[in-house]
């Protein structure tokens, strides 16, 4: 199972809201998956940085990549392989997972902050 959740942020004055609305994704016959992070109070989503960690049980976060305006930057070069990730329209960032196995189990969730 792929698990997602819910993650609140404050940047500044306005609360951030990040909702990934796909609690629990299970392979089943896919050989991909994907999940969508809607965001709410980020101005200029188009061009903010919205990272994807992974998360284990009894290990550190991970993060695997973040998007911008342009392509995907990844924290690991053979990530590029397995994960891809993409906006769309005014407040959406999609994750994709390829070639999905058993190695690909545990929590993916979005995040964003600015500096």
């Amino acid at each position: 199972h792929l698990f997602c959740f819910l993650s609140f942020f404050l940047d500044g004055q306005a609360q951030v809201l990040l909702e990934q609305r796909e609690v629990s994704i299970t392979r089943g016959h896919k050989t991909s998956a994907s999940m969508d992070c809607i965001a709410e109070g980020i101005p200029g989503f188009q061009y903010a940085d919205i990272h994807w960690y992974r998360h284990i049980p009894t290990k550190a976060p991970e993060r695997i990549l973040y998007i911008g305006a342009g392509a995907a930057s990844y924290d690991d070069s053979s990530y590029s392989n397995k994960y891809s990730s993409s906006k769309k329209g005014i407040n959406v960032c999609t994750l994709t997972i390829s070639d999905i196995n058993s190695n690909d189990e545990g929590t993916y969730y979005c995040a964003y902050w600015h500096f």
